[in-house]
């Protein structure tokens, strides 16, 4: 029984397709998406490697039980249970335990929260704006000259917590549980920043930091980062992200993402479902009724219609110019299979008024082009 489909949850993302560039719990992801009509493609842009059988990591361990930490700063939680796992495994867990029964813990954020728990301890102290900044702050104004300090790193290291804490006299023993490695696959990566610089992608989900830096230097090096900004700034594909440190090479890029109030999966995926859902996603009020734009075909009042590329092509060039008239030679041009074929043009209109059974939609002004029928043109929707 395990094995049936999840009935559906919404239409609310049907056209839509949308790349996670995720590689931990990408299946948890996409069934989520896809149970509110997604079409799902998986390109993450790195991928982790435990270090479960890391001997450093087993050697740390023991150093900590055999003398006790005084602060244990946790800022991962997939690093926090991968090292419980790690002493688990070794034989180690009960002894890990018990080093641990007086020292203060502290978090990066709810995530590492949530691991902490698992593990059966307690927070004492979670940062709020899931920041090593804070953190460190936070540590440092409390005093930790001489001070034995645990410190767990996320899988890209460097985030400059030991070198903080041993400056101000910390004995900081250091552990990295995971680190991240390239992608498996760098071919769909580059697919994946093509597709959504040509208009084939409704939304790319992030969940790390390194991830979504790693994919905004995948989009560099195939030229396609302009065609991006320039699709994101026309809201016509969204970037989101699982909280503000993720978020932070995307806006750097001069990508501006939709960032998830509370750091988690489930966030993220009703971040995205309330935006297409809600009607927050790129549309036009047209005297035929709402109008929006997927990759997979238009959605007319609330009706999913498919079609074709070309006809995307078209409708998102009328889309952009928002009532204003389109010439011909413009239309053609955003038609790379049309040739020199004066006609091309005017049969893709006709089947995308066919499609739609809305002949109305699209406006003939005469020896001057088209335009889309908004109800008041020049005004964003």
């Amino acid at each position: 029984m395990s094995d049936l489909p999840r009935p559906a949850l919404s239409a609310a993302l049907d056209g839509c397709t949308i790349v996670i560039a995720v590689d931990r719990r990408s299946g948890e992801l996409a069934a989520a998406l896809e149970r509110h009509g997604a079409t799902v493609r998986h390109a993450p842009a790195l991928t982790i490697v435990p270090h479960i059988d890391d001997e450093a990591l087993i050697a740390r361990t023991r150093e900590l039980i055999a003398h006790p930490p005084e602060v244990v700063v946790v800022t991962t939680g997939v690093g926090f249970r991968g090292w419980m796992e790690a002493a688990d495994e070794a034989g180690l867990l009960d002894e890990l335990h018990g080093a641990f029964a007086g020292a203060q813990i502290v978090a990066r954020g709810p995530k590492a929260r949530g691991a902490i728990q698992q593990a059966g301890f307690t927070a004492d102290w979670v940062a709020e704006s899931e920041t090593s900044a804070e953190l460190g702050e936070f540590l440092v104004a409390e005093g930790l000259a001489g001070r034995r300090v645990a410190v767990q790193h996320h899988g890209s290291g460097a985030d400059g917590l030991d070198e903080l804490f041993a400056g101000h006299g910390a004995d900081v023993v250091s552990l990295t549980v995971y680190r991240w490695g390239p992608p498996a696959d760098p071919e769909l990566v580059r697919r994946s920043v093509v597709a959504a610089g040509a208009g084939e992608i409704d939304a790319v989900l992030f969940t790390s930091a390194p991830g979504s830096a790693e994919w905004v230097a995948a989009a560099q090096r195939a030229d396609v980062l302009d065609a991006i900004r320039t699709r994101v700034s026309r809201e016509r594909v969204l970037v989101a992200a699982v909280g503000p440190i993720t978020a932070g090479p995307l806006q750097d890029a001069g990508l501006e993402p939709l960032v998830a109030d509370r750091g988690r999966l489930g966030s993220l995926v009703r971040a995205v479902v309330t935006h297409f859902g809600g009607g927050h996603g790129p549309s036009r009020p047209t005297t035929v009724g709402q109008l929006e734009l997927r990759s997979g075909g238009a959605v007319l009042d609330g009706r999913l219609v498919p079609l074709s590329r070309t006809g995307l092509d078209l409708l998102g060039v009328l889309f952009d110019a928002n009532g204003s008239v389109v010439s011909r030679e413009t239309l053609q041009s955003a038609l790379p299979r049309s040739g020199q074929n004066t006609h091309a043009v005017e049969m893709a209109v006709a089947r995308v008024r066919e499609a739609l059974g809305a002949p109305e939609l699209i406006k003939t002004v005469v020896k001057r082009g088209y335009r889309l029928n908004v109800v008041d043109p020049g005004t964003s929707g």
